[in-house]
């Protein structure tokens, strides 16, 4: 990709923010503390964002053992149908354009560009409800991208097109072509995308932000660069996080705008041979 078109990318991605940060609020924080005052508690609270979410587990329940059996027994269930999916996947011949925009939105170095540009835009307007949505994406990204960048060397899976099954690992290994599980695109993509999300009351704007979420794990599925087991529990690991995240910042007042906290409630379903995660909004 060039340099042209990653930055053109960035344009287009920062003009749609801009227009999200219009819809999500009509009026300005009030907040009449420093740009370097407001910056500095900003970094505090991705600070401890990340760490609550990174906390987490040494505070679970049984109920959350629970739904991580879940998870753990429906991944197992996707993965007996990773060759099959991967192999339909490869076949389709996506427009160009569909992949290279699933590619930069799955991007590290884009998406960070973007969602700098998204928190320098809430920073200097003080608009305290765009600082809050970039903290929750900064810390969630943070998050999840450090355990999935971790997991990848721990797992060591095999990439599609390698010659190997989808059942073949290299634990703890440094080569590229064994760091499939989880997909790096997808983690970083959903975690914007829901995070983006949760601002909206509007179904539609939900739909809207989850559609364009998709893009980047659709396109690394025809790319033959992760298998769909990479792709759903990278999506999993996203929502847990942000949502972790959210809820820390809500409960202990961070950013007073929000009167009511918005939810989405999300639950894997069992039905028949399928296997489905239901958001209720």
């Amino acid at each position: 990709m060039s340099l042209k078109r990653n930055i053109l990318f960035i344009c287009i991605a920062l003009f749609a923010f801009k227009l999200s940060a219009q819809s999500i609020t009509a009026e300005k924080s009030k907040d009449t503390s420093s740009i370097g005052r407001l910056f500095l508690y900003d970094t505090k609270q991705i600070f401890l964002g990340a760490k609550h979410a990174i906390s987490r587990p040494l505070h679970w329940k049984k109920k959350d053992f629970t739904t991580l059996g879940i998870v753990v027994s429906s991944a197992l269930a996707l993965s007996t149908v990773d060759d099959e999916t991967s192999a339909y996947f490869i076949r389709q011949k996506p427009p160009q354009f569909f992949q290279e925009v699933g590619f930069n939105s799955g991007n590290p170095q884009v998406y960070f560009l973007t969602n700098a540009g998204l928190y320098g835009y809430g920073l200097f307007t003080k608009n305290e409800k765009i600082r809050k949505l970039s903290v929750l994406i900064i810390a969630s990204s943070f998050t999840s991208g450090f355990i999935q960048s971790v997991s990848k060397t721990a797992f060591g899976r095999v990439r599609p097109l390698n010659g190997y099954k989808s059942n073949k690992f290299r634990f703890w290994s440094n080569e590229a072509a064994f760091h499939s599980f989880p997909s790096g695109h997808t983690v970083l993509s959903v975690t914007m995308a829901h995070a983006i999300a949760k601002q909206f009351n509007n179904p539609w704007s939900k739909v809207a932000a989850y559609t364009l979420g998709a893009i980047a794990p659709a396109s690394r599925l025809f790319s033959g660069a992760h298998w769909l087991t990479d792709v759903g529990i990278g999506a999993v690991l996203s929502i847990a996080v942000v949502d972790s995240i959210d809820k820390f910042l809500f409960n202990t007042d961070a950013y007073k705008y929000n009167t009511k906290q918005k939810n989405i409630s999300w639950n894997i379903n069992f039905t028949g041979n399928q296997i489905g995660l239901i958001g209720t909004f």
